[in-house]
């Protein structure tokens, strides 16, 4: 049998009893200041890295919400004469959902643009952030753009003749902005301007298979 003395009890709770031993002041201070230096050297690094990895003015990235921009515009012009002047109401809906579908890209590659503290506008020539670019300019046209003269005919046309035009130009203008955003996917390391081009791609290949169909039912190609 064990029997427990008076002092083993009364050493029992003096052990029981003691308050943790306290931190190290010296201890304290320092964690407290690696917090703050790990705290500022993160925010120095994010201040430095973002406008290191915002694309630049001559950026591929750039040079393409930029010419881009230019384009869609056409195509929004283009769509609002057909949606105003065209009595087939299957152009009339295919062509204010292009004007709308566009304008609102359009409105994307400005905010981007205007985030990445850049100018909407470039003195640069159009095309020249895609290699051999500047070559597929002509007269001042990226590719599968509009001539004034066509623009005008466009303007001046009524019934079935400004349906067939109309469709026959969007279709031009599709491939050459398909074109323009399929390079722009393959230059690009920005998933921002990925994702968009890739949705230009998409959606203006399933509008050309429309127009086509279209066409063949107002007796054109």
């Amino acid at each position: 049998m064990t029997v427990s003395t008076d002092s083993d009890a009364a050493a029992t709770a003096a052990v029981s009893d003691d308050p943790p031993a306290p931190r190290s002041r010296r201890g304290l201070i320092i964690t407290a200041a690696a917090l703050v230096i790990g705290l500022l050297l993160g925010a120095v690094v994010g201040l430095l890295y973002r406008p290191l990895t915002e694309p630049k003015d001559n950026s591929v990235e750039a040079g393409f919400l930029r010419d881009m921009s230019t384009h869609h515009a056409q195509a929004v012009e283009m769509s609002m004469i057909a949606h105003a002047n065209s009595d087939d109401q299957a152009v009339v809906t295919l062509a204010g959902d292009i004007a709308l579908t566009q304008q609102g890209q359009i409105n994307y590659m400005q905010a981007w643009l205007r985030d990445w503290h850049l100018s909407p506008t470039s003195t640069d020539s159009p095309m020249t952030w895609m290699p051999g670019g500047p070559g597929e300019v002509v007269n001042g046209l990226m590719p599968g753009m509009a001539t004034p003269a066509q623009l005008d005919t466009l303007r001046k046309a009524t019934g079935k003749q400004l349906d067939i035009q109309y469709l026959q130009l969007m279709r031009q203008h599709h491939l050459g902005g398909i074109h323009m955003a399929q390079e722009a996917i393959d230059l690009s390391k920005n998933k921002d301007v990925d994702w968009l081009a890739g949705t230009m791609v998409a959606s203006q290949q399933g509008e050309i298979t429309v127009i086509n169909d279209m066409l063949k039912q107002l007796g054109s190609s």
